[in-house]
């Protein structure tokens, strides 16, 4: 007897969700769990960096939301949704494997993918550290230190915001104002989007999906589509692909979901045809 699961058609034609960091005290697990309970697809990416190799290297880190994340991706696969997992610079231990062609039960391992949408377009899927340029040999160290002034930040973020809720205002993110409101962050951003626009021109793509840099975004940059997801530590934004080609920034607000009632509030960013 078929299921009622297997006749629902799912919600989008693709999911993209990136920058996840499971093992670290940032990771929204509670508000994703929720998002990929209530959001259903054909395919599901997983952009890089979902498992945060550099961190639980550090200091073990994981309590039963981040088991449940990958539980229900697991679910996911196991009831037909195509799954791919894409390597980024936190979890790039994986890539070791990759020779073995690594999987996880129904889930693929890849450094990068090819999806073609709906709208005819060829669009590389990559995590996108192989664009930045801190991610040279000889500049990880600037990265590994960023990484630590990153957790800070995150640390304070979590206090302002209890303070916040306490006197009853909105979830609000430090790091992301501290982004927006920086020169160089702004700089490094704009470079990093050049880099993969001109990467897909001389390859032969007509766009381009990752992550990395934790900044939701949907542009064109001379005539290569560039998309972004964001991340799931600050902003728990997914890039979602509808059945009829239309594309799509999604937000969760993470502030109201509760672990024994989680409720996302789910706002829509910004959809292109």
């Amino acid at each position: 007897m078929t299921s009622s699961y297997a006749k629902q058609r799912p919600d989008y034609r693709a999911i993209f969700i990136s920058d996840v960091h499971l093992g670290s005290a940032g990771c929204q697990a509670v508000a994703l769990c929720q998002f990929l309970k209530t959001h259903t697809s054909e395919q599901l990416y997983l952009v890089g960096d979902i498992i945060d190799g550099w961190r639980l290297r550090k200091k073990w880190f994981w309590p039963q939301s981040h088991t449940n994340v990958i539980r229900r991706i697991l679910t996911a696969a196991k009831r037909g949704t195509d799954v791919t997992y894409i390597i980024g610079n936190h979890d790039e231990f994986l890539r070791a494997f990759l020779q073995f062609r690594l999987a996880f039960g129904d889930i693929s391992v890849k450094n990068r993918a090819l999806h073609e949408g709906e709208d005819g377009k060829r669009y590389l899927v990559v995590h996108g550290d192989m664009f930045d340029g801190m991610m040279r040999t000889d500049r990880k160290w600037i990265m590994h230190l960023g990484d630590h002034a990153y957790n800070f930040l995150l640390w304070a973020n979590t206090k302002l915001n209890a303070v916040r809720r306490w006197m009853g205002l909105p979830y609000w993110s430090l790091s992301a104002a501290l982004k927006k409101r920086t020169k160089r962050a702004l700089n490094h951003i704009h470079n990093f989007e050049g880099h993969v626009a001109d990467y897909c021109r001389r390859k032969g793509f007509d766009g381009a999906i990752c992550g990395h840099i934790h900044v939701a975004e949907m542009r064109d940059i001379d005539g290569i589509t560039y998309m972004n997801d964001g991340d799931w530590v600050e902003s728990c934004t997914a890039l979602v692909e509808h059945h009829d080609g239309r594309w799509e920034l999604l937000h969760f607000q993470p502030h109201e979901v509760k672990d024994a009632e989680p409720v996302a509030k789910e706002a829509r960013i910004r959809a292109v045809a």
